[in-house]
């Protein structure tokens, strides 16, 4: 899963919550302080009509969020006003203890936003997360058709892409003038990315686009449900047609033609964060917004080399009891190599594949009353990812569904080239991003009540990543990886994460080279060549977001030994994980403090 880096948006709106409009109930401090943030987050929300309808609302689905300086600015000056009207309301030593995390997580959110403003332009704004695939994919995976005024609403945003593209495309110019510039086969990639999404009708006489076949297959679909005639259904497919050509079409071929001619200034060879203009500092403030925690470059770099050590120990264990007599890294290459292990590049190759990854899950689903008192209503689909943001190799990752259920969550597999994909990590794959992984944490997240609305949507990567490498541990645990090959697909999976604390910041704070990331990886992983050098180029473009996993995973172990130690008979591991889950996503500092004090009261 990849968390957005992207996502610190709020807004004027909340200009009354900050002002004093709010009315405190009498003698419920705590109650009082949930309906401020509440308000408050209905406030931010106000101002990003597209996480409005990620939410599964209705609300401004015909409008994009804002993604002007001015919009950022806005959103940064109103958070600043709204922990000023908090901090001037509620003395946070009066608070209860829930309340008082409440109150922290809102406080650290304008320290997060603050050094997200101010390391604005070193994001890359066209890479492989980019709102050039990223627009396309909301509108077809998000945007929700379920009426007449929904279709129009949807031929609204269309209109609306080409603009934002446009201000997207002022910020990479200005980045790039300060000195900020993606690798260049980042540049490549977009570039293909770009002609990809455009060409198709109704661009030209092919067949139809990725867009314009989902603004098709919804109008079609409110006519067969009788909520529009053919008149109106031809009428939203021209408006679609009309959008797409007539502002969409020419704000891509503007960012296509501004990637041919600044690709020649981008470097060749690949360079880490520390190659940026005060880059140093810059990586540093990602490492903290990826792992809330203050661990250094050096910090994270040693529990790297730390854990890929551990973990090769266990390989060459399992590696004994399967049979192989050469070297671990000759194991490497025969997993690499051998057909068995992969499907058919080819349609019926991707269903067993999908296929399997739902028999696996639906194997885990039966089980998850042993391990956790509370579970999800939220429903849960495999899918291929789109073939316009597809690569080869490309990581697996989930896609939350609506709090209300009306759009399931969704496990997406990269499936361009099956020889990226081997069958041994499918199982592993499976748990950390489906049950009991980010499925299951984001949706007991968003249907928990009683917190602030907040805490059910805010994430934090080291809290959300460091669960799903978590459960594919906890998962070997209880009986799972009954499969040896598929076992040692669990520690490739744990090896990977361990490498890339490595590579990560060898990358970014010790100037590692393309070249020499990649030896690395491969001498320490039986991942596929292709998945391996999608994986490294991931990094270079994503500064610290790669470190997150391991350094999750480590903090919540350490607190379940903590926990069973000082519990002994007592400890409970449904109560445990009911714990670990049960107040929304954390930074580290805040859940290890909530489970300190759930050990201190058991005790």
């Amino acid at each position: 899963m990849h968390l957005s880096r992207r996502g610190f948006g709020l807004g004027v709106a909340g200009a009354a919550v900050a002002s004093g409009a709010f009315a405190a109930p009498a003698g419920d401090l705590d109650a009082a302080l949930t309906a401020y943030l509440d308000e408050a987050f209905e406030a931010e929300l106000a101002l990003e009509p597209e996480r409005l309808t990620r939410l599964g609302r209705k609300t401004a689905n015909d409008k994009l969020t804002d993604r002007s300086e001015a919009g950022l600015k806005a959103r940064l000056d109103w958070r600043r006003g709204s922990v000023a009207g908090m901090k001037r309301r509620f003395d946070p030593g009066k608070l209860g203890e829930d309340a008082r995390t409440s109150y922290d997580i809102w406080v650290l959110a304008l320290a997060r936003a603050e050094e997200a403003y101010r390391w604005r332009g070193h994001g890359y704004v066209f890479d492989r997360n980019g709102p050039h695939t990223g627009l396309p994919n909301f509108m077809i995976n998000t945007h929700r058709v379920d009426s007449a005024a929904d279709m129009a609403g949807y031929v609204a945003r269309l209109s609306a892409i080409g603009p934002a593209m446009d201000v997207e495309l002022d910020k990479a110019k200005a980045a790039a003038a300060e000195g900020v510039r993606m690798p260049r086969f980042a540049y490549d990639q977009s570039r293909d990315e770009v002609t990809r999404l455009t060409t198709g009708a109704p661009f030209d006489a092919g067949a139809d686009s990725a867009l314009f076949a989902d603004a098709k297959a919804k109008a079609a679909a409110l006519r067969a449900a009788g909520k529009i005639d053919g008149a109106q259904e031809a009428g939203f497919v021209a408006g679609a047609a009309a959008a797409m050509t007539g502002a969409m079409k020419p704000a891509y071929d503007r960012v296509g033609a501004w990637l041919a001619a600044d690709r020649g200034a981008a470097s060749a060879l690949p360079q880490g964060a520390g190659a940026l203009p005060d880059g140093a500092a810059y990586y540093q403030a990602m490492l903290r917004q990826q792992t809330t925690t203050d661990m250094s470059a050096d910090q994270i770099h040693a529990l790297g080399l730390s854990e890929v050590a551990r973990i090769r120990a266990e390989m060459e264990t399992l590696k004994g009891k399967i049979g192989f007599s050469g070297t671990l890294e000759d194991f490497f290459v025969a997993l690499r190599t051998d057909d068995r292990f992969y499907v058919s590049n080819d349609d019926a190759g991707r269903a067993r594949y999908l296929g399997l990854a739902a028999g696996y899950l639906a194997g885990m689903k039966a089980r998850l009353p042993e391990f956790f008192g509370r579970l999800p209503k939220a429903d849960l689909v495999v899918r291929r990812v789109e073939a316009f943001r597809e690569e080869a190799g490309g990581a697996a990752h989930y896609s939350s569904g609506a709090p209300d259920g009306s759009r399931p969550g969704v496990f997406y597999v990269h499936l361009a080239d099956t020889r990226a994909t081997p069958l041994y990590e499918i199982e592993g794959t499976a748990y950390h991003e489906g049950w009991p992984g980010h499925h299951l944490q984001i949706s007991l997240a968003q249907e928990t009540r009683g917190l602030p609305v907040f805490r059910t949507q805010y994430g934090y990567a080291a809290y959300a990543e460091g669960w799903g490498l978590y459960v594919e541990r906890m998962a070997k645990e209880v009986g799972f990886y009954t499969d040896p090959y598929s076992d040692f697909g669990r520690l490739g999976r744990e090896i990977w994460r361990a490498i890339r604390l490595v590579v990560d910041t060898g990358i970014h704070a010790k100037g590692w080279s393309e070249d020499k990331a990649t030896a690395f990886y491969t001498a320490n992983s039986p991942q596929p060549v292709g998945k391996i050098a999608s994986e490294i180029r991931r990094y270079f473009v994503t500064p610290g977001q790669a470190c997150a996993y391991m350094v999750g995973q480590s903090r919540i172990l350490a607190l379940r030994a903590q926990a069973r130690s000082a519990l002994g008979a007592k400890y409970d591991q449904r109560a445990f994980h009911d714990v670990v889950l049960g107040a929304g996503s954390l930074p580290l500092p805040v859940l290890e403090t909530r489970v300190r004090r759930w050990v201190k009261a058991q005790a």
